[in-house]
């Protein structure tokens, strides 16, 4: 979540410091909200991508079986 703290901080610091000229915040707005658009579309993207890589591993790791060894299979027993 800082990630997203620390953009907004920096849009509000940016309008802040864009204030004192005339003229700019007219121009800083739009810039500014088309960065914050274009970092989260980034970062959905990246965390779609993720997120699909930890199904396809999921999927491969119920694919496999497994083989317990004799030893294993005493170490499994609940008493």
């Amino acid at each position: 979540m800082w990630g997203i703290t620390l953009i907004v901080a920096a849009f509000v610091l940016g309008l802040i410091a864009f204030s004192f000229v005339v003229g700019a915040p007219v121009f800083a707005v739009p810039i500014g909200i088309a960065g914050i658009v274009a970092i989260g579309a980034f970062d959905m993207s990246r965390r779609r991508r993720q997120s699909k890589q930890m199904h396809d591993l999921r999927d491969k790791a119920k694919a496999e079986s497994i083989d317990f060894t004799e030893r294993d299979r005493e170490t499994l027993v609940s008493d």
